[in-house]
């Protein structure tokens, strides 16, 4: 998989829009796919939090470290089964359960590493976004792309309701699950309009999804 090539400032992109997620009292935050750090600081300075994160690209990694409590280099898979269990109140994901192999077997461990209070916040492309979904269907074709919704380096491919089965199956309650970053463009309304607005969430790039586990 080629991360290399990314367009400048794509690991230490901030996601303001994701910090509504955060809940005040969070004092344990774990960052997956943490870039550079500079997400996890404003949490770290925001909560006055312990925040670690996971980096895969060593650079981007090395300058994390210099920033937040605990910083894992590599694939998440190598260390999540090795985090504390029942520590950590916030575990994001900012689009990067799509990168993954097998995010159903990530998520499902990540489980037990939440404290009692604790709540999973992600954030995953939608492939049902009017820009990809017109690709596909008016001019048949699937094409990858260096960044966004069609990145070359993407392993999974999710909707709105497959985001959420995929929570419930793993057993997550869903909190909160609402479309982000929804595209300005008039261009797909009379698509909607024909459709009766039933087709409303290809307006949204992507999908915030919080969600506790279940207690057993």
């Amino acid at each position: 998989m080629d991360y290399e090539n990314k367009p400048k400032g794509y690991y230490d992109n901030v996601r303001k829009e994701m910090l509504e997620f955060l809940p005040n009292d969070a004092k344990f935050v774990l960052d997956v796919g943490c870039g550079n750090g500079a997400f996890a600081e404003i949490i770290k300075e925001r909560n006055k939090a312990e925040v670690w994160g996971i980096e895969l690209m060593d650079t981007h990694g090395k300058e994390a470290k210099k920033k937040l409590d605990t910083v894992f280099i590599g694939k998440c898979e190598d260390f999540i089964e090795n985090l504390p269990d029942n520590y950590f109140d916030v575990i994001y994901f900012n689009d990067v359960l799509e990168h993954l192999v097998d995010p159903y077997w990530v998520l499902n461990i990540i489980k037990n590493k939440l404290s009692k209070k604790g709540i999973v916040v992600s954030s995953l492309p939608n492939v049902r976004f009017y820009k990809s979904f017109m690709k596909v269907v008016l001019h048949k074709d699937w094409k990858y792309e260096d960044f966004g919704n069609m990145d070359r380096t993407h392993l999974r491919f999710f909707t709105k309701k497959s985001i959420k089965r995929m929570y419930e199956e793993l057993g997550f309650e869903v909190i909160t699950h609402k479309g982000i970053n929804k595209s300005k463009s008039i261009k797909p309304y009379l698509f909607y309009l024909l459709t009766l607005f039933t087709q409303l969430d290809m307006r949204f790039v992507q999908y915030a999804t919080v969600a506790k586990k279940i207690d057993e």
